[in-house]
């Protein structure tokens, strides 16, 4: 690990977060992955930058993914991408938990996980344009609009997460929530370092799987929108 300076080392402000912890059931399955798996595929959070080599024991393009959930998705990526390493962040212990019974389960070696506010790994583990490409999956939405503020997606965020990402990487947010659509395509749009894939929203990835949440909400007919984004060299 390493902790020299750069350039792109400028503080966040954080008097409000984008997230509540809140208590959650846990089977025993997950509780089992907690124990047997937590210690070699949960990262502790640490003001240092990650050696993300040594981390995985290789070499390969690495991708961030910020609150995975249950894991689902993150899981079935690594799975379907081997050459490709995946650092999920989130903060509920149940996810968590979840997450570490597929890899065990699936016999996934390509997946870490830091169990911290994503805010702060980025600032401190995260090393400038070493990520090849950043994933945000239905990020709360926080519905009310004097919760609004609480969105993750945000400039002064994507300001930051930015430098994070190599030139010619990319940023996939996805939303079944419009309004928070709409702001982040205009969040986006408005960051000068990126540069958007599609015309407005994207037609969503192959390599996104549905989730069950996801398709009984298409069954009843609410949408979902992709935005991808590429850094600019």
């Amino acid at each position: 690990m390493s902790t020299t300076n750069d350039p792109t080392d400028f503080p966040l402000r954080r008097s409000i977060r984008s997230f509540v912890v809140r208590a959650g059931r846990m089977g025993t399955g997950q509780i089992r992955a907690i124990e047997e798996l937590g210690p070699r595929f949960v990262v502790p959070y640490s003001p240092r930058r990650l050696d993300v080599e040594a981390l995985f024991g290789h070499k390969a393009p690495i991708v961030l993914e910020i609150g995975f959930g249950m894991g689902q998705a993150t899981a079935a990526i690594a799975k379907a991408m081997p050459g490709t390493n995946y650092l999920g962040v989130e903060v509920h212990v149940p996810g968590v938990g979840a997450l570490l019974k597929l890899i065990g389960e699936n016999q996934l070696g390509n997946i870490r996980i830091v169990q911290h506010d994503a805010v702060e790994v980025l600032e401190h583990m995260i090393a400038p344009a070493s990520l090849s490409g950043v994933h945000v999956f239905f990020p709360d939405p926080w519905h009310k609009k004097k919760h609004n503020k609480r969105r993750l997606i945000q400039p002064e965020f994507v300001a930051r997460l930015v430098t994070r990402i190599a030139p010619g990487g990319y940023l996939h947010c996805a939303t079944d929530w419009q309004p928070y659509a709409q702001q982040m395509l205009e969040v986006l749009s408005g960051e000068p370092a990126l540069e958007n894939t599609a015309d407005g929203y994207a037609p969503k990835p192959d390599y996104r799987p549905l989730t069950k949440f996801e398709n009984r909400g298409l069954q009843l007919g609410h949408g979902v929108w992709d935005l991808v984004f590429l850094r600019r060299p």
